[in-house]
C-alpha cells in the first residue's frame, strides 16, 4: 500500500503553519510599533501647552512695557514686574513640563527631557549674569541694557526650540525656533520703543499661532496616526 496519499495533506499543514506564523509574526510587530508611537506622543513635550504659555507671556508682558514707554519714556514698574513674572512662569511651566513628562522613564527618554527643561533655566540664569557683568563693567544706559536684554532672550529661547526640534525630531518646533531668532535680530535692530511692539506681536503673536496650528492641524494628525 503507497504511503504517499497524506504528503500533499502535510505539506499544506506546513504551508499553513508557516503562514500563520508569519502572520502572527507581523500583527506583533505592529502592535510593537503602536505601543511606541503612543509611549513617544505621551512623553514629548505638549507644544500646544508650551507655546501658548510663552505666546500669553510675551504678547502681554511686551505690550504693557510698549504701552506705557510709546512716547519714549521708560516702561513703568508694573509692566516690568509684569513682563518679568510672565516669563518666570512661562519658563518654570516649561521645566516642570519637560521634567515631569520624561518621569517614570529610563536612559535615554528620561535623560532627555531633564536635560532640556534645566536647558531653559540655565539658559536664563546666563542671560541674568550676562546683564550684570555688562552692568559692572560700566554699562550703565537704560536704552541699551533693555535692547540687550531682550535680544538675549530671544536668542535663547530661539536656540532651545532649535535644539527641541531636533531632539524630539519635530519640525514645527524647528521653525519656531528659526522665527524666534528672526524675532531677536529685528528687535535689536529696531531699537526702543519699537523692540517691546516688535517682541509682543512677532514673538508673542508667533507663538500663538504656533500653538493654533499644533492644536488644528499637527497634533490630530499625530493622534490619528498614533492609533493607526
Amino acid at each position: 500500500m503507497s504511503t504517499d496519499h497524506g504528503t500533499p495533506s502535510d505539506s499544506r499543514g506546513v504551508e499553513s503553519r508557516d503562514d500563520g506564523a508569519e502572520l502572527d509574526a507581523a500583527a506583533r510587530l505592529r502592535l510593537i510599533d503602536e505601543q511606541q508611537r503612543r509611549a513617544r506622543s505621551g512623553l514629548d513635550p505638549d507644544s500646544r501647552l508650551l507655546y501658548g504659555a510663552w505666546g500669553v507671556a510675551w504678547l502681554a508682558g511686551y505690550l504693557a512695557m510698549w504701552f506705557t514707554s510709546r512716547d519714549g519714556s521708560d516702561p513703568a514698574a508694573w509692566a516690568g514686574w509684569t513682563l518679568a513674572g510672565l516669563i518666570v512662569a512661562a519658563m518654570v511651566l516649561t521645566m516642570v513640563h519637560s521634567i515631569g513628562r520624561s518621569r517614570g522613564t529610563r536612559g535615554v527618554s528620561s535623560r532627555t527631557g531633564a536635560m532640556y527643561g534645566w536647558g531653559w533655566f540655565l539658559g536664563f540664569v546666563t542671560m541674568w549674569a550676562v546683564l550684570n557683568g555688562m552692568i559692572r563693567a560700566g554699562l550703565t544706559d537704560g536704552a541699551v541694557i533693555a535692547v540687550a536684554a531682550n535680544g538675549i532672550a530671544c536668542l535663547i529661547v530661539g536656540l532651545m526650540y532649535l535644539g527641541g526640534g531636533m531632539v524630539f525630531q519635530d519640525t514645527g518646533l524647528y521653525v519656531l525656533g528659526v522665527w524666534m531668532l528672526l524675532t531677536a535680530a529685528v528687535a535689536t535692530l529696531v531699537g526702543l520703543p519699537g523692540t517691546n511692539l516688535v517682541m509682543a506681536l512677532m514673538g508673542g503673536g508667533g507663538f500663538l499661532v504656533a500653538g493654533a496650528v499644533t492644536a488644528v492641524v499637527v497634533h490630530p494628525r499625530r493622534q490619528a496616526g498614533a492609533h493607526a
